[in-house]
């Protein structure tokens, strides 16, 4: 028997392990419910397409898990949680890997347009690598291509409910649930209005690269979202709720999707403001009764009046480094490696309220692929022994060997951000000693790409260089963020080795593989030092008083992923 979504979100908040999680029970006589519900967030609302780099690295997901659903989304404790009310997906036998799709029969766009495999079809093409500019680059700014780019192809017939995909006879992708996802399956149909494609399915089977060449310029932009008025017809929702409007100063207003089949929302209107709103002041002006951001970030937060607890995160804070430049040189990486305090940033900055003696959040974080609460990653991460941090002998002696004197690190973040200004600091009179100067170049209007074009020369951030919440059970987006060519690696590292690690990670379940797969690409990553792992990132989380059926989100799903369960009563 299928078991609706809203039933799964319920069974999942009772019993999520160690989540924060507001009242269950109904409000009490006296209470009225609250008609709309402000949700604080430090993600960044930058895109409508949670698949673009943009969308990936700015936070998305949480933001529109609700509003575009897929055939999985992520739960609060990371893990991928099938959604029926989208549709079902199913391995089936076969030669090679083969999954069939099947969307609800009653799925529709809040424009009326039902949903079809031509969405999946767009989807694929979007994050498959095949579609190639001159110059090799992707026609695609996707985010990644793990799994997708192992498609041999997408069976579809236009406007239809069912596809199926099959794998290249050569590959395998295990965790195959993490295709075809809430943020990610955009509507065709818009694109294909508004790029003047008759027939998204026919243009990316037959490989008319002039269409897809149009497809690809609005799905790289289109989604866009910044202080201009939006064209509404271009954002429609396959979800509980749809967007009402945008402005940077009153926040991205979502409401109940007439549309949508599934169990209505609890709470007709959602109020999102990002990091770049001043949340302090929304706070305390009571327009936010959820809350969901990094612990310590916002100087001064008063979270009187609400639950709130700090916990440990799925998303990896991490310096993410350049390859070129200062850091062209392997031994110019390790050294600043070497002075970088770990130790010590996990003991001032770190820790969650709570801090475990194993797992997640129970010390500083020694891998970029590996979850501390894995079997696997004690048994992994033995390169990192070396860098515990602030070795200013041997960080000056690698540092001579890189023929790099006194050298000059630009750290770029997300600003305000009071925990990474500290961060910065702490590293800063840590490296000084070894003749290495950092520089703060946290900045409002800060975008991880910024590493790529040179503007700075290390990022600081979390899972994939989003700003708020990250991370994930399966690491796809960790992993991917190290992967040649793929759009989330800021720092363009690059390595055969490394991406012919991930594609056998992918494929093979064997653990005794695993383990020996896992220890091979830290130790490798500890010898390139593409990025420099500090600690699982502390989310803090509130609700407040009467707010129901909130359950904690610190993964990329953020804690709006259940939303549409939200009651507010006072």
């Amino acid at each position: 028997m299928r078991q609706p979504r809203s039933v799964a979100v319920r069974l999942i908040g009772a019993v999520a392990a160690g989540a924060l999680a507001a009242g269950m029970a109904a409000g009490c006589s006296g209470q009225n419910q609250v008609p709309s519900i402000g949700y604080a967030v430090d993600a960044v609302i930058a895109s409508y397409n949670g698949g673009s780099t943009l969308g990936a690295s700015s936070g998305s997901a949480a933001v529109f898990q609700r509003v575009l659903t897929g055939f999985f989304y992520t739960g609060p404790d990371g893990q991928q949680v099938a959604d029926t009310d989208f549709g079902t997906a199913k391995e089936v036998p076969g030669e090679s890997q083969t999954i069939q799709y099947r969307l609800n029969p009653d799925g529709v766009y809040s424009d009326g347009v039902p949903t079809s495999c031509d969405d999946l079809v767009l989807t694929w093409a979007a994050h498959s690598g095949r579609f190639t500019k001159p110059d090799g680059g992707s026609l695609f700014d996707a985010a990644d291509t793990a799994g997708y780019a192992d498609i041999e192809r997408v069976e579809c017939q236009p406007g239809s409910k069912d596809a199926t995909v099959v794998f290249r006879p050569d590959r395998r992708f295990g965790p195959w649930r993490e295709l075809f996802t809430a943020g990610e399956v955009m509507p065709a149909h818009v694109a294909a209005r508004v790029a003047n494609v008759p027939n998204v399915v026919s243009a990316v089977q037959s490989g008319d690269l002039g269409a897809v060449q149009r497809l690809a310029d609005f799905w790289n932009t289109g989604w866009t979202i910044g202080a201009e008025k939006l064209d509404l017809s271009r954002f429609p929702s396959s979800g509980p709720y749809r967007i009402e409007s945008f402005s940077p100063k009153d926040g991205l207003v979502l409401i109940a999707n007439e549309r949508w089949w599934g169990n209505k929302a609890e709470t007709g209107r959602i109020v999102v403001f990002d990091k770049t709103a001043d949340l302090k002041s929304k706070v305390s002006d009571n327009a936010v009764s959820v809350v969901d951001v990094g612990a310590n970030s916002v100087q001064d937060l008063d979270l009187g009046g609400f639950s709130a607890k700090t916990v440990p995160g799925r998303g990896a804070e991490q310096l993410v480094l350049a390859t070129g430049g200062v850091f062209g040189s392997v031994e110019a990486r390790r050294a600043f490696a070497l002075c970088v305090p770990r130790q010590a940033l996990f003991d001032t900055l770190g820790k969650a309220a709570d801090v475990p003696t194993t797992g997640l959040g129970a010390g500083p974080l020694n891998s970029r692929t590996t979850q501390q609460d894995s079997l696997f990653y004690g048994a992994t991460t033995g390169a990192a022994e070396r860098y515990r941090g602030g070795d200013v002998s041997a960080a000056t002696a690698t540092l001579a060997s890189a023929r790099a004197a006194n050298p000059t690190i630009r750290i770029g973040y997300l600003a305000p951000d009071e925990r990474r200004a500290k961060t910065v600091r702490m590293i800063a009179e840590a490296c000084k000693p070894a003749g290495i100067a950092v520089v703060d170049a946290g900045a409002p209007d800060f975008r991880p790409g910024q590493l790529a074009e040179g503007r700075v020369d290390a990022v600081l951030a979390s899972t994939a260089g989003a700003p708020g919440p990250a991370g994930s059970l399966t690491g796809v987006a960790a992993t991917s963020a190290l992967r040649t060519g793929n759009g989330l690696n800021f720092g363009r590292f690059g390595n055969g080795r490394y991406d012919a690690i991930t594609d056998q990670l992918a494929a093979d379940d064997n653990s005794a593989a695993q383990l020996g797969l896992l220890t091979e690409a830290e130790n490798l990553l500890w010898s390139e030092m593409p990025s420099i792992p500090l600690f699982a990132t502390p989310r803090t989380i509130a609700f407040g008083d009467g707010l129901r059926n909130g359950v904690a989100g610190p993964t990329q799903g953020g804690t709006g992923w259940n939303m549409d369960r939200w009651v507010l009563r006072r």
